[in-house]
């Protein structure tokens, strides 16, 4: 565990601190799977240096009735789309019949327009049977992670693992819950912000998003065996 005063340089710097973290899973053949945005620049670094390939994994809401805010559960992308339903919630609030399928269907055309966006259409890799390793550049909450992991646990991967920078332990300690390993390179006693620990946090825009992207897509094709 680091000192509760690191901080890391930029994205780039806590994805490739998290790379000795994740070494011994090179050799089984991941696939890193990004939250975007900010996810992207951390989880690129991650998957050069475990040589696996870099997708999106994109998280929506499913608000309720005219209270988008309030989350019934969220639909989680991938190559067998899921959804996660909060049981509590929905307890609390009165859903008409039908209201459920036809919100997840509306939140799937905004993920397939945002995977459009940034992927130009690439389909999402199958986790099924494989390591599954979560990259985010850090966690407040862990409600989009939490989320994110629930679906994907889903669709069968071999291994589920949730990598990054910096956390409160608190959060870490509910997620451990839903992957097979977490790891997280720092958890601070006093924790207010994921940006307060990184030198350079700028928002990750969507240009930086697609060069990335391509960029880790080129490097695949050319150390592939």
């Amino acid at each position: 565990m680091y000192p509760e005063d690191l901080s890391f340089r930029d994205r780039a710097d806590a994805g490739r601190q998290l790379v000795p973290r994740l070494r011994l899973y090179a050799a089984q053949h991941p696939v890193v799977l990004a939250l975007p945005r900010g996810g992207v620049p951390v989880a690129f670094e991650v998957a050069k240096g475990l040589g696996a390939p870099l997708d999106l994994i994109f998280v929506r809401k499913i608000g309720a009735p005219g209270q988008a805010e309030f989350g019934l559960g969220a639909v989680v992308d991938g190559a067998h789309p899921q959804v996660v339903l909060n049981k509590e919630a929905l307890d609390r609030v009165r859903v008409p019949s039908g209201y459920i399928e036809e919100e997840t269907q509306r939140q799937l055309k905004e993920i397939e327009r945002r995977r459009e966006h940034y992927l130009a259409g690439r389909r999402p890799v199958d986790v099924e049977g494989r390591v599954a390793i979560v990259v985010d550049d850090g966690i407040a909450t862990g409600s989009t992670a939490q989320a994110a992991l629930k679906g994907l646990s889903r669709a069968r991967p071999a291994r589920l693992i949730l990598a990054v920078p910096v956390a409160p332990a608190d959060s870490i300690a509910r997620l451990r819950a839903e992957a097979d390993e977490v790891v997280c390179l720092m958890t601070p006693g006093a924790f207010y912000a994921v940006g307060e620990h990184y030198d350079d946090f700028h928002q990750t825009s969507d240009r930086e998003v697609t060069t990335l992207l391509d960029e880790a897509q080129l490097w695949n094709r050319e150390n592939s065996p």
